[in-house]
């Protein structure tokens, strides 16, 4: 089977290399998630030991990360976790309905996902721009998508190119946050550890639990590299490598713009902000410095949408080019070189969807994505391992296994109870329909579980 899924990349340029796949990841993951969700970690823990939430949000990322690049260095395939399913449960059996839910939640999802940061760009113009009502801001919000599209809509040597100036821009921000509260730091960080931690109290480790979960979506899209893994450079070096980079210069960022901002404004003033960088900047210099912070961040939004779409759009083109999805999503540009069927599709999708609220999309993608490819994945490695023992058989091994992929199990496990009941079951239903969609599609061609004896 890897014979011929290597033959199916065969056509795409592995020409992006570490330094673009760590800034891709980067870009996925920062967005405008910390900016907007500052104020509800300090919340969920009560304004106290939020550095503990951001740790364990690190920690649970980092287990995962592992789990995606052990698979991404064995499969590194344009699509990748569609692959990593469909090898671990059985290419010929169950393995089929796996990568084919890994597709369905992918393609359902990905619109909310990049919505999401789309959304987020319009909210923090609003700063900018109080005026635009409502309607204006959804239609801003879609524009934001079909630029995107726009943008993508050339070889992957200049997306590498691209994302790296536009991550340029992003760490400056966050840069420029943490500097300008540096000398506030030390006396943020022991106000944070002062009084202990109240192991006994239940209250205070439900706010812990509900603070990771919001924690661990801000660190999500340190798999970006994973999708687009055909048309990397080294991609068994790269992928494992820029994972775990990225996670480790998140999670300082993340860590020490906290602080840095708590160091400055009291911590209600904190918990209740709505553009909580605007305030900071305005508090340490001026209402002038505030609107160039909100237009970087702007900027970080944007930047985040281009790079889930990037990535994304692979997925359902992996998928089409083996015959397992609709074949005109794996059409490719004839100059370009890209999927720009699928690339299009997508992004009209988003453009939708940014018509639903922010807490709506958010929920929207942590639990599906969670139940049908997350809490699989971590299986998934376990068994890949147990199949290939020769060391020589997988590029990269995780350390200390299984441990990393048994934490990570937990951690989705604990975000998906996190998410309620209402959400659960929307997300089992998404399965169903997943599961019922599979058989259908199988006994139209005749294939497993349909196949003619």
């Amino acid at each position: 089977m890897q014979a011929n899924l290597a033959g199916a990349e065969e056509d795409s340029s592995r020409r992006m290399g570490i330094v673009g796949a760590c800034t891709s990841n980067m870009l996925n993951m920062i967005g405008v998630g910390p900016f907007l969700s500052i104020p509800l970690v300090l919340i969920a823990m009560h304004g106290s030991h939020i550095l503990l939430a951001w740790l364990l949000g690190a920690v649970i990322s980092l287990c995962d990360g592992l789990v995606w690049a052990e698979l991404g260095s064995a499969m590194p395939y344009s699509g990748g976790p569609y692959f990593y399913l469909r090898e671990a449960f059985g290419a010929q059996s169950y393995g089929k309905v796996a990568s084919f839910l890994v597709l369905w939640s992918s393609v359902l999802t990905a619109p909310f996902l990049i919505a999401s940061g789309a959304v987020g760009f319009s909210q923090y113009l609003h700063y900018l721009w109080p005026v635009v009502n409502a309607a204006g801001l959804t239609a801003l919000a879609m524009a934001v998508c079909l630029i995107n599209v726009v943008l993508l809509y050339r070889k992957i040597t200049t997306i590498g190119a691209i994302s790296i100036g536009l991550w340029i821009l992003v760490a400056g921000t966050i840069v420029w946050i943490i500097v300008s509260g540096a000398d506030h730091v030390p006396s943020a960080l022991r106000g944070q550890l002062d009084g202990g931690f109240p192991v006994t109290d239940t209250a205070f480790w439900k706010g812990v639990g509900a603070a990771t979960l919001i924690a661990v979506y801000d660190y999500v899209g340190y798999n970006n590299v994973c999708l687009i893994g055909g048309e990397l450079k080294r991609p068994e070096r790269t992928i494992p490598y820029s994972i775990i980079l990225s996670i480790l210069l998140v999670a300082v960022l993340y860590i020490a713009m906290n602080l840095a901002i708590l160091g400055v404004l009291p911590v209600q003033q904190s918990m209740h902000s709505t553009a909580i960088v605007a305030d900071y900047m305005q508090a340490v210099y001026s209402i002038q410095s505030a609107r160039v912070a909100d237009l970087l961040i702007l900027v970080a939004s944007f930047a985040s949408v281009f790079a889930i779409l990037l990535g994304y759009s692979r997925i359902p083109f992996a998928a089409a080019s083996q015959g397992e999805f609709f074949s005109v999503f794996a059409r490719v540009h004839p100059t370009k070189g890209i999927p720009h069927i699928s690339l299009v599709i997508l992004g009209f999708l988003s453009a939708c969807a940014c018509m639903l609220s922010l807490d709506t999309l958010i929920s929207l993608v942590i639990v599906i994505q969670t139940m049908i490819q997350f809490l699989a994945q971590c299986v998934a490695v376990i068994l890949l391992r147990r199949r290939h023992t020769e060391k020589n058989s997988v590029r990269f091994l995780m350390p200390f296994y299984p441990l990393p992929a048994v934490i990570a199990f937990m951690g989705w496990l604990l975000i998906l109870i996190s998410s309620g009941a209402r959400n659960i079951l929307f997300a089992f239903a998404a399965t169903l329909v997943g599961v019922a969609a599979f058989l259908y599609k199988s006994r139209q061609e005749q294939r497993w579980p349909f196949e003619t004896i």
